[in-house]
């Protein structure tokens, strides 16, 4: 499969081309104006390679949840790109993306708990599992810190951790039952593992640019002032 990648749900813009399974990827930390990066990262990319978008079988994406405008720049661009080519798209969990790139880490046990800071005193969060070399889908959820807990069968397992929640709420760290380690707080979710995710799940989870929505796991992404 041959497909492009993009992600900027969080402060790390990136993007990948996965081509039969190797891989070019570009990446670009910026807390805003991710807009003006990502379009850039994609040129970039399809000149190295030497191919035309046309010439790719779908486009993935990180679908959330994350920043509210990172989540809709990535949607708005792979929808772009796809009605320009007549390619598909493939969306992405971001907390399943980041989660197989913290598996993936030297000395990674095979579960992951992953935390994302949804501001308003809350995470996205989710618990994951190797499953050969993919990621098990897990239920992902937003909800305060406190409310975080492994799954029963989890605890006294050795379970990594990674995202941004643990840098917001180091608290985290300690749940009750469980020893987490190690913690990645500053890992973020990227185009590589989106491009890898996308792969795996093949052509047959593909749909159409026109149908694709965001992730957000809550109804409420902003808040007027009082």
């Amino acid at each position: 499969m041959r497909l492009l990648a993009i992600d900027t749900a969080t402060e790390l813009c990136s993007a990948a081309l996965w081509i039969e399974g190797d891989c070019l990827a570009r990446e670009c930390e910026r807390p805003r104006g991710s807009g003006e990066l990502i379009l850039g990262l994609v040129e970039q990319l399809l000149a190295e390679s030497g191919l035309e978008l046309k010439g790719l079988d779908a486009i993935a994406f990180g679908c959330g949840p994350g920043a509210f405008t990172g989540v809709r720049l990535a949607l708005a661009v792979a929808q772009g790109l796809g009605i320009a080519s007549g390619l598909p798209l493939l969306p992405v969990s971001d907390l399943r993306a980041l989660a197989l790139r913290a598996l993936k880490c030297d000395g990674a046990p095979p579960r992951a708990l992953i935390c994302q800071d949804a501001r308003m005193a809350e995470i996205y969060w989710g618990c994951f599992q190797y499953a050969g070399d993919t990621v098990g889908m897990a239920v992902e959820t937003v909800s305060a810190p406190a409310a975080v807990r492994l799954p029963a069968d989890w605890l006294g397992a050795a379970v990594c951790a990674a995202g941004s929640g643990f840098e917001a709420y180091p608290a985290l760290s300690g749940l009750p039952g469980s020893t987490l380690s190690p913690i990645w707080g500053q890992l973020r979710p990227r185009a590589l593992e989106v491009a890898q995710l996308a792969a795996q799940a093949g052509l047959q989870q593909a749909i159409s640019p026109e149908a694709a929505e965001p992730v957000y796991l809550r109804d409420t992404v902003a808040t007027l002032p009082s």
